[in-house]
């Protein structure tokens, strides 16, 4: 094993075992078995030490996530997405908290995470059951899976049901996903996103790149817009 490699598993074995999520330089060198020139020379100093745990928490998560297999049931795999992200969080809890503090800096692997997302819920949308757009949702459930694998994590005495997380993914899916049969009177929503994710995939159509650069903004206004209160309260 290489001394960068020592040192980030140093690293991330005294995350996991910190009370407040700190630790020293001096102690990863001598769990590392490094001394502390070895240490400023891969990272530079502590922070540089930090954001390579943050950006190798943010490879493994990412190795995962590309190691799933698509099925034809793009709502599964959403679903399947979720559950994943929840138990990367436990089985990482000093990774997951480090991706996440206010200090981490904005990492290219954080928007690859985010574009994997993307994808699966550009898939919904294209089978006709995303009912807001696929920006809108991307935003929903990117966050609502953090905040709640985040507070698993710093605060399992506060949430102990274990089954939370599947009670807000089951929450953001209902106001996000319909799969009941499309119908005429299908919600505007829900027609209008499932257009945009088909012009988005369209190879070429009879309007000009700007033009369907101009529908797809007004799809996504659509999509997003407020539904009828009857709507809201259809049997």
């Amino acid at each position: 094993m290489s001394s960068r490699a020592k040192i980030l598993a140093a690293a991330t074995e005294l995350l996991n075992t910190s009370p407040n999520g700190d630790i020293s330089t001096r102690a990863v060198c001598e769990m590392a078995g490094v001394g502390a020139p070895a240490l400023y020379r891969q990272f530079g100093d502590k922070d540089g030490l930090l954001a390579a745990v943050v950006e190798a928490g943010f490879s493994e998560y990412l190795e995962g996530k590309r190691a799933a297999t698509p099925s034809d049931d793009p709502v599964a795999d959403l679903r399947a997405g979720w559950d994943a992200h929840t138990a990367f969080a436990l089985a990482h809890p000093a990774h997951y908290r480090l991706m996440h503090s206010p200090s981490a800096q904005s990492a290219d692997t954080a928007l690859q995470a985010q574009a994997l997302l993307r994808s699966v819920l550009e898939r919904c949308a294209a089978a006709g059951v995303l009912t807001v757009s696929v920006d809108v949702a991307t935003q929903m459930v990117m966050s609502a899976n953090a905040g709640v694998a985040l507070m698993l994590v710093v605060r399992p005495e506060q949430y102990p049901d274990p089954t939370l997380s599947q009670r807000v993914r089951d929450g953001i899916f209902a106001s996000i996903i319909d799969e009941s049969d499309a119908h005429p009177d299908a919600s505007l929503n829900r027609v209008a996103s499932t257009l945009d994710a088909q012009l988005a995939a369209a190879d070429s159509t009879s309007l000009s790149t700007n033009e369907v650069g101009l529908l797809r903004e007004w799809l996504r206004k659509l999509s997003d817009a407020p539904k009828p209160v009857q709507e809201l309260h259809h049997d």
